[in-house]
């Protein structure tokens, strides 16, 4: 027989009162400030496969769900970890248990190779609960160490609801790719009353932290959607392009054609001239498979997923249409992140290169243009995935190292027949090297026909069939052939295996 009660005691709550209690932890919390925004809930709806959700810690504390539901659930039927907080729960707030809750689905991730999806909407740390969450070995530190062990190993994909703020701004952080929603979603490190305080800056949660300026700005966002459930449908789209965890490769599909097969003007022979390089992309990849990553930041390279023939590739492309696609700081960074997220998971890596190297003067060395522009070639270098180097019209200086020379082992540097590669343009190397004698020439057309000379002679000496002939380019195709040429190279490469580790890591320039 069970005990009796002590007179005055409270009783034991009953099943009914249990049962009651998780209903109301299933129901959130007050989210009816924000109508058109779908609360916690509903975004798991959304992202996950019909009936596949199973939660954890339903009934922690005393508030519904402590704030954040966390589980497993299917994606196209794959098994992922999920965390979701609940902006109607103290604002999504973290306590104590809120902590544990992400810990322990994160250690279950890490323990089962599970993909993780992150759907944020807090306004960081409850200030009342500061020895839960903030100190101790269990607390918001610990999701961070576990966020970045999980990194590499599995896809860590978040989208961004709401703010995202304080120390928990270093959740999407560390994540692989960050889909914010314009009006809501934002990340800053202080808030801007904060911010005011320390600094005397006067400014709005839009302008430091808001989607529009982290995807166009600081890089911190990927992309931007107008509602919550575009920001899910991309995050659920964007793991059809990733293996389950490091271990396996992307599946292959049924191929599709390209959108466009025409090539007739695409490149333009004057190498100064712009275009656009998604042009040549749809050319090259199956229909409506480009998954463009950080279109807004960064312009001048274009990096993203896409499908060849039914592969998966990872695209890195010089955009000659924003600042003569230039490598500057920022596209160096964009670059190298994207380089080492496609290695960590078996992503076979196109680079298609038409630069006129890394930009130059005063304001981008101050800005560290050559640590940056380490950070890209040491990436590139380290990618142990097949890649593939493919000159579309003009690789000069270290432009051309970056976007993988030869001498970073490509298993083909591939060249259309309007290809150039040089330390430099003709022009400026004739005017380079012949700096002192044109300025010496003063009639203008004799001046003219010295230097039109001198660039004949040139392009003579340094053209592609010399580069073929010394196998600096391995094949020179027309660009109708260019998409075969690349399917067959990857179909070949399929049996690729990683080297024995030859040390811990390399040092990353900073």
């Amino acid at each position: 027989m069970p005990a009796p009660v002590p007179p005055g005691a409270p009783a034991p709550p009953s099943a009914d009162d249990i049962l009651i209690a998780a209903e109301t932890a299933r129901a959130g919390g007050d989210t009816s400030r924000y109508p058109t925004t779908l609360n916690a809930r509903e975004r798991l709806a959304v992202l996950l496969d019909e009936g596949s959700f199973v939660e954890d810690g339903l009934l922690a504390g005393t508030l519904p769900a402590d704030g954040v539901i966390t589980g497993v659930g299917t994606v196209e039927g794959r098994p992922v970890a999920v965390i979701a907080h609940d902006f109607g729960v103290k604002a999504g707030s973290w306590g104590e248990l809120t902590c544990e809750k992400q810990i322990r689905i994160l250690e279950r991730a890490d323990r089962d190779l599970l993909p993780v999806y992150y759907l944020v909407d807090s306004a960081g740390g409850r200030l009342t609960e500061q020895m839960g969450f903030f100190p101790g070995r269990r607390g918001a530190s610990k999701i961070f160490q576990l966020q970045v062990a999980l990194s590499g190993r599995v896809p860590q994909l978040c989208c961004l609801h709401g703010p995202s703020a304080a120390g928990g701004a270093y959740m999407p952080a560390f994540t692989d790719w960050v889909g914010m929603v314009e009006g809501r979603a934002s990340m800053f490190l202080a808030s801007p009353r904060v911010a005011e305080k320390v600094t005397g800056e006067r400014t709005t949660e839009r302008e430091m932290g808001g989607a529009r300026m982290h995807a166009e700005v600081s890089g911190c966002g990927d992309s931007v959607f107008d509602e919550d459930w575009q920001a899910i449908a991309a995050a659920r789209l964007l793991l059809d392009y990733l293996p389950d965890d490091w271990t396996q490769r992307p599946a292959v599909v049924e191929p599709r054609e390209p959108e466009e097969q025409d090539w007739t003007g695409v490149i333009p022979t004057d190498p100064v001239t712009g275009y656009d390089v998604i042009e040549v992309i749809d050319r090259l990849v199956d229909a409506g498979t480009f998954f463009e990553i950080k279109p807004d930041w960064a312009q001048e390279i274009v990096v993203g997923l896409a499908r060849l023939e039914g592969r998966v590739v990872g695209l890195v492309a010089n955009q000659p249409e924003t600042r003569s696609g230039a490598i500057h700081v920022d596209s160096a960074d964009k670059a190298a992140r994207f380089i080492s997220w496609c290695d960590a998971f078996n992503i076979p890596l196109v680079f298609l290169q038409d630069v006129p190297g890394f930009m130059v003067g005063v304001a981008v060395e101050r800005q560290g243009i050559i640590r940056h522009g380490a950070k890209l070639i040491t990436a590139m270098a380290s990618a142990e995935v097949p890649k593939f180097s493919v000159i579309l019209r003009k690789a000069y200086a270290a432009g051309f190292y970056a976007m993988c020379a030869p001498g970073f082992e490509p298993r083909a540097t591939i060249a259309l027949p309007s290809a150039f590669i040089g330390a430099m343009g003709p022009e400026a190397s004739v005017n380079a090297v012949y700096a002192r004698k044109i300025a010496d020439i003063a009639d203008e057309d004799e001046r003219a026909a010295f230097v039109t000379a001198r660039v004949d002679e040139h392009r003579a000496e340094i053209n592609l069939l010399r580069m073929a002939s010394d196998l600096v380019v391995d094949t020179v195709v027309p660009g109708e052939e260019l998409r075969a040429e690349l399917a067959v190279r990857l179909r070949h490469a399929d049996g690729w295996t990683r080297s024995a580790p030859r040390r811990h890591h390399p040092v990353s320039p900073v």
